[in-house]
């Protein structure tokens, strides 16, 4: 009962008083209080963006989330429309975020084909690797190493440099040729 008081009491207070209010004291009933007010038109701008009664309920508890964090460290001299741009942009990032995430329904028959066709994909690749590891013997000593690390163990140039003992354009000089050398290769064996 005295909640209830104290949020009565407080309809008579304005907003800017009730926004310092909780800036200075963190009180959660201040921010609630001011929330409350315009929670009927927060709920009905969620609607119209998110046209689902639902998501527009979970919004507005969430954007009452995102208040507590953002009003400490913003400046804020009219709580009602930056209430309204801080919900629209709630929103829109809600919808956004929906958009990237597209579920497609597979039918079986594009997923696995009955002729085991998508085998030979794998066998030719078996098939390329087996001539690369011929191509890549056929490199010079300080080119295999760099490529290696390069490829292999995903170092950066600087960190081969650091390993080998090379200078960085040495590195990056051997790298550039391997790749030459390796694509005139397998070129040669077919691939």
């Amino acid at each position: 009962m005295a909640k209830l008081f104290k949020i009565q009491a407080a309809a008579d207070v304005s907003d800017e008083k009730l926004l310092e209010d909780f800036k200075a004291t963190g009180d959660q009933e201040t921010l609630a209080t001011l929330y409350l007010r315009y929670s009927e038109l927060l709920y009905g701008t969620c609607l119209k963006y998110l046209e689902d009664a639902e998501d527009a309920k979970d919004a507005v508890m969430n954007i009452y989330q995102e208040l507590l964090r953002k009003l400490p460290v913003h400046e804020v001299s009219n709580f009602k429309s930056w209430l309204y741009v801080v919900a629209k942009n709630y929103c829109l990032m809600q919808l956004r975020a929906a958009r990237k995430n597209i579920t497609v329904n597979l039918e079986r028959t594009n997923v696995q084909s009955d002729d085991y066709s998508h085998l030979d994909n794998v066998l030719n690749k078996e098939e390329e690797f087996k001539r690369l590891e011929k191509c890549l013997e056929t490199l010079s000593g300080d080119q295999k190493k760099s490529i290696a690390l390069f490829y292999y163990q995903n170092k950066c140039y600087n960190e081969i440099a650091e390993e080998t003992g090379l200078q960085w354009n040495k590195v990056r000089s051997l790298i550039q040729n391997a790749r030459r050398n390796l694509k005139i290769c397998m070129e040669k064996n077919g691939v």
